[in-house]
């Protein structure tokens, strides 16, 4: 009789095939003791047709060879992820396939985060800022235990920043549009692409700023325009200077809540909107779709939002959060960040560290209305064969004797040539540090601001 081990040994290898086939497929969820919890599987069809569903919710094209392919590999370990959480009855929020569902964390990171800046490395404002302890919380502060700006009528429509790392300017514009709101009773939209294009001495447009500048610019400049009038383009811009000077909203000045101080946060979003800065890189916030955020994140704050409210739902108290990253993220582009997390000073992802808000006392100037169209653009003419751009500065790129053969153009009018042929410096900031690449206000003055590279004037055409 021959010995059935073969065989036995077959359906055992067999079975451990099937086991391991069956494993890759799902999404395993464990206890701390390492043991399975949950197991959702899903075959590679199934996640293929949820692809192309997101795909057409979303409107993606991927025009370069392979890339869809890529995409869904992508795109499948996003949903991996989202299964796995979700799978967790224990978590206070849910992941979901928003529009990100295609990026890695790290792509996520550089095109929606933009560079960050931290107000450590802010130099000085105007005394437009002062210190002040408004909102410094007290013995025997008596706060609401729920508020929502929105419910007021004090927080515009979500807005899309796209693919600029300008959050900075969303923020701050958000806190000024509430204050606006509350102070005179009319919500009026304003325009974030102003800030992108004009606020340019400190902030750096879609590569990132600070909610702070952007504060000061419109005190500077004596107000901002409407977003109706300056509208959003989703990338850096040149400064409309007819526009710039539509000074719809005015703010009499800005102030910092006390730093890692929930508590003052809360007494200020309680009687106003309040821009902060948060930690937004994870994968959890990329993929936010619903609840308490909860999830991992510290405090190395990358991202501008605005707080409008804050509550508690099922024990879990929470920041309400406006973000800049349309109404097809998150709670119709909203998220609850928790609040009063225990052992954490700075708040959840950094809430508490650096919030501001704008301070309005005074009515705004007459409504100018629309701004006329503004007129062709008049060259800036170097010399009879080069010309640059309205609004700029004609700089010698290279000079031999007293004779200029090629130009380039600074980006700013009345700007000063710095000697390495090749940038330049604010007319306000009009010391040259070749070395460092700076500009400094004076020659001993510590203030600085990074010098500006020229772009190449162009050859005018004649008949």
């Amino acid at each position: 009789m021959a010995s059935p081990k073969p065989f036995f040994s077959l359906l055992i290898f067999l079975s451990l095939l099937s086991l391991s086939f069956a494993i890759d497929r799902s999404i395993i969820t464990y206890d701390r003791n390492h043991n399975i919890v949950s197991s959702s599987a899903r075959t590679d069809a199934e996640v293929m047709q949820i692809y192309e569903s997101w795909l057409v919710k979303h409107r993606k094209n991927y025009n370069a060879l392979g890339e869809k392919e890529r995409r869904f590999e992508i795109f499948k370990d996003n949903l991996n992820l989202i299964d796995q959480h979700n799978s967790d009855e224990s978590q206070t929020f849910k992941l979901g396939l928003n529009k990100f569902a295609d990026l890695t964390n790290d792509e996520f990171r550089s095109i929606y985060l933009g560079k960050k800046t931290r107000k450590s490395s802010m130099r000085s404002l105007s005394k437009t800022k002062l210190k002040s302890d408004r909102y410094a919380f007290k013995e025997g502060d008596n706060l609401p235990e729920s508020v929502d700006w929105r419910e007021k009528g004090a927080v515009a429509s979500i807005k899309d920043q796209g693919q600029c790392g300008s959050c900075w300017a969303f923020s701050a514009i958000s806190a000024v549009e509430g204050i606006n709101q509350i102070v005179t009773g009319d919500m009026v939209a304003l325009s974030e692409q102003e800030l992108v294009d004009c606020d340019t001495s400190f902030n750096a447009g879609c590569d990132g700023g600070l909610m702070d500048y952007a504060f000061q610019f419109i005190i500077n400049n004596g107000g901002i325009d409407t977003e109706a009038d300056y509208p959003y383009k989703q990338k850096d811009g040149t400064c409309d200077q007819a526009k710039k000077n539509a000074k719809v909203v005015t703010i009499d000045g800005f102030e910092d809540v006390p730093e890692n101080d929930e508590k003052a946060l809360q007494k200020a979003v309680a009687n106003q909107p309040v821009s902060v800065a948060i930690e937004a890189g994870g994968y959890a916030f990329q993929l936010y779709q619903s609840g308490v955020f909860t999830g991992h994140c510290g405090s190395d704050v990358d991202h501008g939002v605005t707080a409008v409210g804050y509550g508690t739902e099922d024990g879990k108290d929470y920041w309400l959060v406006k973000n800049s990253w349309g109404a097809d993220w998150g709670e119709d582009g909203y998220i609850r960040v928790e609040r009063n997390a225990k052992n954490l000073s700075s708040g959840k992802c950094g809430i508490a560290i650096e919030a501001s808000y704008p301070v309005k006392t005074s009515a705004n100037p007459p409504n100018p209305g629309p701004t006329p169209p503004s007129p062709p653009s008049a060259l800036v003419t170097c010399d009879s064969y080069y010309s640059c751009p309205s609004a700029t500065t004609c700089c010698c790129v290279f000079e031999y004797g007293s004779y200029c053969f090629a130009w380039g153009c600074c980006p700013l009018e009345s700007a000063v040539c710095c000697p390495d042929n090749s940038s330049c410096c604010p007319h306000d900031y009009p010391i040259c540090n070749i070395k460092k690449g700076t500009c400094n206000a004076s020659k001993n003055s510590p203030f600085s601001v990074k010098a500006m590279k020229r772009t190449p004037a162009k050859m005018l055409s004649f008949l």
